[in-house]
């Protein structure tokens, strides 16, 4: 089975490839991706994010399965942010649409929670993974995984917000996890692997 993911971050694209290993799914880029023009992810929700995104670019691929998603962090002691605003976190201004650097967007919210003591620095990350064909939604689905927003950085893979986000279960932040293991316990493996049940029965 072939799925064509629409994005253009690698790091995304790494935990699809390990989730779909697992079932045996081949995951594509959407072809000619780059040459499409992009989606302004300005909806409140990731829902409505990921949306936009899979009806958008569903529309170069005739009759093809597209699936796009919308992630990002929510940390509680901060209202649920940063939230749909998690890659553009440390970007100037409310109406920025631009990425920031991982970086910068770490930095920033260690700066929020620099006085929010260790047993208050609780967070999730969502993942909402919407399915479209032909420009039209056909499915959607959400993933999430509870951790703990460490005070500094820990390991050297993943991406994003990955090297502060302590996973107890395991005793490692995402960071410091193989791609097999991540896809074992992300938000983004989560909403995959509800992705890949509903393929199921679609075919049986």
């Amino acid at each position: 089975m072939r799925v064509l993911i629409a994005s253009s971050n690698k790091g995304k694209l790494r935990d699809f490839s390990a989730a779909a290993n697992v079932h045996g799914v081949e995951v594509e880029l959407l072809p000619d991706f780059s040459s499409i023009a992009t989606v302004i992810e300005d909806g409140a929700t990731f829902e409505v994010n990921a949306r936009k995104k899979s009806e958008h670019y569903s529309r170069f691929a005739a009759g093809e399965l597209v699936v796009a998603d919308d992630s990002g962090l929510e940390v509680d002691a901060i209202g649920g942010a940063p939230g749909v605003r998690s890659a553009r976190y440390a970007a100037e201004g409310d109406n920025g649409h631009e990425n920031s650097a991982d970086r910068a967007n770490n930095e920033k919210l260690l700066r929020e929670l620099s006085e929010v003591p260790d047993d208050k620095r609780t967070g999730r990350f969502v993942c909402v993974i919407s399915v479209a064909r032909d420009g039209r939604e056909v499915a959607s689905f959400r993933g999430s995984a509870e951790g703990v927003i460490l005070r500094e950085t820990r390991g050297s893979g993943g991406f994003g917000y990955d090297p502060l986000f302590y996973f107890p279960a395991l005793d490692k932040t995402f960071a410091e996890l193989t791609p097999e293991e991540k896809s074992k316990v992300s938000h983004r493996g989560a909403a995959f692997r509800k992705f890949l049940n509903w393929c199921d029965m679609r075919e049986r």
